[in-house]
């Protein structure tokens, strides 16, 4: 029996990196009836293991842990070190150094190493697609694997693998492209159907989807799940900050930018998109690793003008409540608005 036939909602909480994705919010949300996803990026393998036991402690439900692929290929060290010149002077009126653009693996053999030895219910990749020896070690170990896919190609090349489910992140979606190449641009609607005209795996749904009606429309279009991310934010049991909890309930808009990671993510517009966007290289983690020092000081600061602020595109409709009264409610709405879908077609001539 499959993870996603045991879910009392079709609702995913969305692996949230750098702080959102609390053991707090995956185990509300699990217990809920929902599927509540640890996000590993950016956090070393002590970490994830001991969110792994928090989790588990906090719940017998299942749950997911999303793993970043490492990047290949080369980076244009001039184009970064001429960024790192182009934010030098905003570094020092923070008062604080630019760190250094190092590569890097995310320790991606620990990790995977870890949730070998101790399996969970769910894996799921994000920047690529897994190895076949990977996909194959975890399903011998009974974990589900996900791949994330961000063009409908690249799912038919995840199914292809042997994943059990394939999540489809519409260019509507917060946070970083969970895809590679990073620079597509399909929407959730055609990416959902033209990737279900190709794999015949699950598919999960995911970009710019916050309430009931969305989750419909992504369930009507041939999803067999919603992942969720930015609608969560705001719960109190996730770990945004303050500033990102105020952008969230704000009404700017977003765009895709380079500029904070090297990695195109989608964020609230702010004063540090608009000026280094342009100018921002590809070079992820390197990018990610020289910012991080200033970003941390505009958090700390309170600073909306330089902090990250990763939201989708339907942030305004992202709630102040508990998430397992979330997860309820949109269920119900979804509900609701497929009735009315339901009614109005029996007119249909």
């Amino acid at each position: 029996m499959s993870v996603l036939s045991t879910l009392r909602h079709p609702i995913v909480a969305a692996p949230m990196a750098g702080g959102p994705s609390t053991p707090a919010l995956v185990a509300a949300v699990s217990a809920a009836g929902g599927l509540g996803f640890l996000a590993a990026g950016m956090i070393d393998t002590g970490r994830l293991v001991a969110d792994v036991a928090e989790v588990r402690a906090r719940t017998d439900r299942p749950f997911g842990v999303n793993v970043f692929l490492p990047g290949s290929g080369p980076v244009d060290e001039a184009a970064i070190e001429a960024y790192a010149q182009r934010l030098a002077p905003q570094a020092d009126q923070r008062g604080v150094r630019l760190g250094e653009p190092v590569g890097g693996d995310d320790a991606y053999p620990g990790k995977l190493a870890a949730l070998l030895a101790d399996p969970v219910p769910v894996v799921s990749f994000a920047f690529g697609l897994p190895d076949r020896a990977a996909v194959a070690a975890l399903r011998e170990r009974g974990t589900e694997v996900w791949a994330t896919v961000t063009r409908p190609d690249a799912a038919t090349a995840a199914a292809e693998l042997g994943v059990d489910a394939v999540v489809v992140q519409g260019t509507e979606a917060g946070g970083h492209r969970g895809g590679m190449p990073d620079d597509d641009d399909y929407a959730l609607l055609p990416l959902l159907r033209l990737s279900a005209s190709r794999c015949a795996r699950p598919l999960v749904a995911a970009g710019g989807i916050a309430d009931g009606p969305g989750i419909a429309a992504a369930l009507a279009a041939g999803a067999a799940a919603v992942q969720l991310g930015t609608a969560f934010l705001r719960c109190p049991e996730a770990g945004s900050s303050p500033l990102h909890r105020a952008a969230v309930a704000g009404t700017g808009p977003t765009a895709l930018t380079r500029a904070f990671t090297g990695k195109r993510a989608r964020g609230v517009v702010n004063d540090f998109l608009r000026r280094h966007d342009a100018a921002a290289p590809t070079g992820y983690p390197q990018v990610l690793h020289l910012t991080r020092p200033l970003l941390a000081a505009a958090r700390r600061d309170g600073d909306a003008s330089v902090a990250n602020l990763w939201a989708g595109q339907a942030h305004p409709l992202a709630r102040e409540v508990p998430a397992a009264e979330l997860l309820a409610e949109l269920s119900a709405d979804a509900r609701a608005a497929l009735a009315v879908v339901a009614e109005r077609s029996t007119r249909w001539g």
